[in-house]
Parts: structure tokens; C-alpha cells; sequence
């Protein structure tokens, strides 16, 4: 407990599902922490949960759209008059778009980019500069394994995800002399509404969800919370020489190599 004890957090997409637990997880190890969400009344509806569950936690709710950088640096301005300078920010906002690439239109193609690639260097380049002037900061970008596996009928998906591991890297060595972290977290199979909204559109939901349950190693699907607990390490004093990489936590499913 405690390991974020004086720490400002920045979390995008923090209203539902794996930013949701983010947000819970950062709360509770002691960071003030920005709910920068699309979705003002989910992200207030986290905030008054991690309030009730986190007494004394410091929250604040804000309307962000990760698409315009203009919003995002808005987020940090709230955050840093509420709180303080912002010495972590974790980019999880992201859609699913997933087509057959000839069929695929323009603004499929331009709406998965302006989210989960676009929505990613807005929030670096929002906190960039003060972390470096302040020498100090680490980024996570939520990644996914689609980033260096891929699933037919997923693009472009994958193809935004690979440019979220590449601007890890890039921005990683680039800052790294000035002593800010930039790291990303690759998960597999998370069961969030999104999985379940998933598997009840199938003609079998029961056996969608066993047949994804099937395909894991652990023979189980990731829970939030196991994901925003590798952002808490990340995030935190825990991980000083942890920079430029990917952690995968998919229970072992991209190790596998046949089922």
C-alpha cells in the first residue's frame, strides 16, 4: 500500500473497465488521481466509488476527448491546479475497430487511429514537458497484445496497437537521459464489459465464453485489476530502471505456440 504516496496520476478512459481499475488501484496506493474521461458521468460515478471505497482519496473527474490534444492538455491543467505537477500518466483510452481491410472505410480507419494511436502521443505530449523540465515522470501506455500478434479479422486494430509499442520505445530512449519512464503493458483476454458484450452477441454466448476460457493456458481470462496492478508497479518507485519495454500480462497465451 501507499507505493504512489505523493504521486499525481493522469489516467485516460478511466470510467469503465481496465481504467476504471486503474484509477481504483492508483487511489488506494495513495496517488491523487485524474479521471480524464470521455464519459463525464461514468468518470464520476468511478470518483464517487473510489471515495467511498478510499476514504481521504484525492479524485477529480474531467471530461477528456484523447482525440483532441487541446482536451487532453485541459485534463492536466485541471489535474495540476487540483493537485500538483503530473508525475505519471497511463494512456488507456481505446475502441475496438475491427474490418475486412477492403471493405474497411476511410473514417473506420481515421476513428481507430484519432483513439488508440492519436489519443496516445496527445497524452504524452500533454505531460512531456513538464516531466522533463522536472527531470522526473513515467508514462504507461496500455498497449495490447494485438500489438505484436495478430487475429484475423481484428485490422486495423493491430495496426494502431503496433504504433503504441513503437512510440513506447521511441519516446523511452529519447527521454530516458532526462529521467522519465516510458513503458507500456500489453494485455490478452481482459473480462470487461466490452469481453461480455462480446460473447452476448455470439449465437452461443455460453460457448463463446468457454471457447474463449479454452484457448488460455491458465484456462481463465484476465481480471481489470490484475492489469492495474502492473500500472501500479510501473508507475511506481518500484521500477527506476524499467524503461522503453512491453510487459505482456495474457497468462501465457502469446507463448503458446499451437493449441
Amino acid at each position: 500500500m501507499n507505493r504512489l504516496a505523493g504521486k499525481v496520476a493522469l489516467i485516460t478512459g478511466a470510467g469503465r473497465g481496465i481504467g476504471e481499475a486503474i484509477a481504483r488501484a492508483f487511489a488506494r496506493e495513495g496517488a491523487a488521481t485524474v479521471l480524464a474521461e470521455l464519459d463525464l458521468e461514468a468518470a464520476r460515478q468511478v470518483a464517487e466509488r473510489i471515495e467511498r471505497e478510499t476514504p481521504g482519496a484525492r479524485v477529480l473527474a474531467v471530461r477528456t476527448d484523447v482525440t483532441q490534444g487541446a482536451s487532453v492538455c485541459a485534463a492536466r491543467d485541471a489535474g495540476e491546479q487540483a493537485f500538483g505537477p503530473i508525475d505519471t500518466l497511463v494512456n488507456n483510452a481505446g475502441i475496438n475497430v475491427f474490418c475486412d481491410p477492403l471493405t474497411m472505410t476511410d473514417d473506420d480507419w481515421r476513428r481507430c487511429f484519432a483513439v488508440d494511436l492519436d489519443g496516445v502521443w496527445n497524452g504524452c505530449k500533454a505531460v512531456l514537458p513538464g516531466m522533463v523540465e522536472r527531470g522526473r515522470g513515467s508514462i504507461v501506455n496500455i498497449a495490447s497484445t494485438h500489438a505484436f500478434q495478430i487475429i484475423p479479422g481484428c485490422f486495423p486494430y493491430p495496426v494502431a496497437k503496433h504504433g503504441v509499442l513503437g512510440l513506447t520505445r521511441a519516446l523511452g530512449i529519447e527521454y530516458a537521459a532526462k529521467q522519465v519512464r516510458v513503458n507500456a503493458i500489453a494485455p490478452g483476454y481482459v473480462e470487461t464489459q466490452l469481453t461480455h458484450d462480446w460473447w452476448n452477441g455470439q449465437p452461443d454466448p455460453a460457448a463463446a465464453r468457454q471457447a474463449t476460457l479454452d484457448l488460455q493456458p491458465m484456462k481463465r481470462i484476465a481480471q481489470p485489476h490484475e492489469i492495474a496492478m502492473t500500472a501500479v508497479f510501473l508507475a511506481s518507485d518500484d521500477a527506476p530502471f524499467i524503461n522503453a519495454t512491453c510487459i505482456t500480462v495474457d497468462g501465457g497465451r502469446s507463448a503458446l505456440y499451437h493449441d
